[in-house]
């Protein structure tokens, strides 16, 4: 694609000196992006796929429910008892560097192809980069993408250029992987006080919002780092006007959030009750689990049995809405996790659960999901549908399970099925 305003044509002008990339940032990629596996064989005996050396295991549960470390290399293994010999696997990467006035965002996939008793054949390809202006403004470059015969929006075609594309959501859908460790800032990013730390963002929407909103900015370097996630996960345009007063009064009263999920929800219990979202009394709780879960029973007695009756009523809208996700279900062999298929359903997680997903049937972006264990709930996960990416995932009053990261793991693999039903 052509330049089509002075800004692109700089950016293609820049781009013609960035330098090429260099062989240590490219090992890195092939030693920290890539999920090397575990081949384990009904014997017992693993075999590392990165180095080849093989040692007897402990036993299958062992195995395979517990981190494993090659003794001979240290990599980080995934282990899967199989009659396999070859692996292949595709990985991203993302590089943050700056150039000629421009942040940019260089994304790597790397591909590793292994058979047991050989050395892993690997091959690198960057597949695009995100040019950002100190005002926010952006361009993509990217390889074409085979966009037929294909439901993978990442079939990239190798062979094609980095040329100028023009934009398509699908460029943010593009996973960030791995961080190279060595990042370069340009002064205004640095200026914000962004100290390499991602949040679980894609670093294009993160830095245009650091670098447009001293809202953000303000809360990064006040330490509110868990409000400021938690914002982005929920769309920072359409949610930081509502809470920005509220956190004002936090900052001025050197008020740390540390859960911002529950801090947000009691404050959306104020606001329903009418109560004084300035007042540092209601805004900055001492206990805040016992201020929330107080409102959050206040709530429920205030209108109980006319919120049941009006969230029974909306049934048919809900299962007109979510109705493409009924039936999805995926397990790991100890946790399965299914899409609640009714507001009833969605109500009664609630109340079993003693959380607030009891109204969530009414968020159009959002699609609720509960983990089990043998049939007992275990936490409840929200998942946006516009970001496809976990919300949050919470047990029994609001409180994080042993099995949390496993469960966020779980949905975050299989968030593809998630995308098939969705684009269906």
């Amino acid at each position: 694609m052509k330049p089509k305003n002075k800004f692109q044509q700089q950016v293609v002008e820049a781009s013609k000196t960035l330098q090429k990339l260099t062989k240590e940032q490219i090992q890195w990629g092939y030693d920290n992006a890539i999920e090397y596996i575990g081949r384990r064989n009904n014997k017992g005996l693993i075999t590392c796929t990165k180095c080849g050396h093989s040692w007897q295991g402990t036993g299958h549960l062992v195995d395979t429910l517990t981190d494993c470390h090659c003794p001979n290399c240290k990599t980080k293994l995934s282990v899967q008892t199989t009659k396999k010999r070859t692996f292949e696997g595709k990985y991203y990467m993302t590089i943050i560097t700056a150039h000629k006035g421009y942040q940019v965002l260089r994304t790597l996939m790397v591909s590793c192809f292994v058979k047991v008793g050989e050395q892993p054949k690997y091959i690198h390809s960057e597949v695009m980069q995100r040019w950002i202006a100190p005002n926010g403004k952006y361009c993509t470059f990217a390889k074409l993408r085979q966009t037929l015969g294909t439901s993978y929006y990442d079939s990239w075609i190798f062979h094609t250029p980095l040329e100028l594309r023009q934009e398509n959501e699908v460029y943010n859908r593009i996973y960030t992987g791995v961080v190279y460790p060595r990042q370069r800032l340009i002064p205004q990013l640095k200026r914000t006080g962004y100290k390499k730390a991602l949040y679980g963002q894609n670093p294009l929407d993160l830095f245009r919002i650091l670098l447009t909103d001293n809202r953000a900015e303000t809360m990064l370097k006040t330490g509110q780092t868990k409000l400021l996630k938690r914002l982005l996960d929920m769309g920072w345009q359409r949610n930081i006007d509502r809470y920005w007063q509220s956190i004002r009064i936090c900052i001025r009263n050197r008020y740390t959030v540390k859960d911002a999920t529950l801090w947000c929800d009691y404050i959306d219990f104020l606001h329903f009750f009418g109560k004084d979202l300035h007042n540092a009394k209601y805004v900055c709780p001492a206990d805040l689990l016992v201020e929330h879960d107080r409102y959050m029973q206040k709530k429920a007695k205030a209108d109980a049995q006319q919120e049941l009756e009006k969230q029974l009523k909306k049934e048919t809208e809900y299962r007109e809405a979510k109705a493409k996700f009924f039936g999805l279900m995926f397990s790991d062999g100890l946790i399965s996790i299914r899409v609640l298929e009714s507001v009833a359903e969605i109500v009664l997680e609630g109340k079993a659960m003693h959380h607030c997903v009891g109204s969530y049937h009414s968020k159009t972006d959002s699609l609720i999901l509960s983990a089990c264990i043998e049939g007992e709930r275990i936490e409840t996960i929200e998942v946006s549908l516009s970001q496809l990416k976990v919300i949050q995932s919470r047990g029994i009053c609001n409180k994080n399970t042993e099995h949390h990261s496993r469960i966020i793991k779980l949905v975050e693999k299989n968030i593809p099925l998630i995308e098939q039903r969705l684009a269906a």
